[in-house]
């Protein structure tokens, strides 16, 4: 009996002593909280008391992109890419947004960038601050219209007239004769650069030029019994990928284009050049006809056991 409440008392000395020490650090922190200042609740910018919707600023229309659900529709997120901008919100209206995108007040590019980095950092856009479109100070917004319920740049057949608005050159060749279905939507830039940088060259989606035009002409590919040189080392010395006034793409018609390589003396291969017209008056009609693809037609490659000329 007596040994019980020995035990007891010691239990009970034990937590007495553990009940003080807690009470200790409650009465310390309590000590300590009072000593830090309170932080004041952030003031609130009422974003929508100003900035009304209209036809020509239509600022709603964000409430209907994956921005606005996201981001819930409040100025949650307004804040969220501009900034708390609190001066911004005082009247008079002096002082620009933290983070403007506008004429107005137009922040640094690469500032712009960041707030759109911020979440959009993988997949496409990893390699956006190597790439070309960055070294040439452009900003997201450039390109994108964050606030339209659809971005033109996301619509196929709008996407094009984006890119040529600085483009000009690929522009005029997307309207020759020969060229890539990319006024009609079939095909886009983006289906083979990634304008958002890349590492390999012209920031092709994939990392050479050959292995871009071989994603679509799979044909062309190979490997072939008898292979041409050119072909396997890029489509690009025969063929101007964006636009060109001769058939399928090529640089110059042939037998021009294939003289530029191949002169030999047992072949007919004599150089010609445009004196031998019908119309200089010395020349002949034959000529017109004359291309080393009447008989070379496999001109990528052949597996045929005769094909070692490229003609079947």
């Amino acid at each position: 009996m007596i040994k019980k409440i020995k035990i007891a008392k010691a239990l009970s000395a034990r937590v007495t002593s553990r009940v003080a020490a807690i009470l200790m650090v409650f009465t310390l922190n309590s000590v300590f909280a009072a000593e830090q200042p309170v932080a004041e609740p952030a003031a609130e910018v009422n974003c929508m008391g100003c900035h009304q919707e209209t036809q020509k600023t239509p600022i709603h229309a964000i409430w209907q992109t994956p921005h606005g659900k996201v981001l819930g529709k409040n100025n949650q997120t307004c804040v969220a890419c501009h900034g708390p901008s609190v001066e911004h919100g005082k009247v008079p209206r002096d002082n620009s947004p933290s983070l403007s995108f506008g004429p107005k007040w137009p922040s640094q590019f690469n500032e712009q960038s960041a707030v759109c980095l911020g979440c959009h950092e993988k997949g496409n856009q990893l390699m956006w601050l190597s790439g070309v479109h960055n070294d040439e100070q452009l900003s997201c917004l450039s390109c994108h219209n964050i606030h339209a319920r659809i971005d033109d740049v996301l619509v196929r057949l709008e996407q094009s007239e984006t890119c040529f608005t600085c483009h000009k050159s690929v522009q005029a060749s997307a309207h020759m004769q020969s060229n890539h279905p990319i006024l009609e939507g079939k095909t886009t830039c983006v289906d083979c650069h990634n304008p958002h940088g890349n590492i390999s060259e012209h920031s092709l989606n994939e990392p050479t030029v050959n292995d871009t035009c071989f994603s679509c002409h799979a044909e062309k590919r190979g490997p072939f019994l008898f292979e041409h040189a050119p072909v396997a080392e890029e489509c690009t010395i025969c063929h101007k990928p964006h636009g060109s006034v001769n058939a399928s793409l090529l640089k110059t018609r042939g037998p021009f284009l294939c003289q530029q390589c191949h002169s030999a003396a047992f072949h007919p291969s004599v150089q010609h050049d445009g004196s031998g017209l019908p119309n200089s008056g010395q020349g002949s009609e034959f000529l017109i006809g004359k291309n080393c693809l009447n008989c070379h037609s496999q001109i990528h490659g052949s597996n045929h056991p005769s094909g070692s000329r490229l003609t079947r």
